[in-house]
C-alpha cells in the first residue's frame, strides 16, 4: 500500500512541476483523497479483522466451556456408578451373612 501511495506521490511531484498552479492544486487535493481512501480501506480492513479475531476466540471459549462440562458430566455419572456398584456390593455381602 505504502509502495502504491509513493509511486502516486512522485508521479504527482513531476506532473506538479510542469503544471500551472490550479492544476497543482487539483493533483494535490487528487493525492491527498487517494491517501484519504487508503487510510480508510485499512481502517475498515482491521475493523473487520478485530471482530474475525474476536468471533473466532468467542467460538473457542464456547467450545471449551462445553468440553468441560462434558468431562464433568461424565466424571459425576462414573462416580455414581462406582457408588451404585458399592453399593450392590455391600448388599450381596449381607444377604450372603444373612
Amino acid at each position: 500500500m505504502k509502495k502504491l501511495a509513493l509511486s502516486i506521490a512522485a508521479v504527482a511531484a513531476l506532473g506538479l512541476a510542469a503544471c500551472s498552479q490550479n492544476a497543482q492544486n487539483e493533483t494535490a487535493e487528487a493525492g491527498n483523497a487517494v491517501a484519504a481512501d487508503a487510510n480508510a480501506t485499512m481502517g475498515e480492513a482491521i475493523d473487520d479483522i478485530d471482530a474475525a479475531t474476536d468471533n473466532a476466540l468467542g467460538a473457542a471459549e464456547a467450545t471449551m466451556d462445553e468440553a468441560g462440562a462434558a468431562v464433568a458430566n461424565g466424571a459425576d455419572a462414573a462416580g455414581e456408578a462406582v457408588s451404585d456398584a458399592g453399593n450392590a456390593l455391600s448388599e450381596a455381602g449381607s444377604d450372603m451373612k444373612n
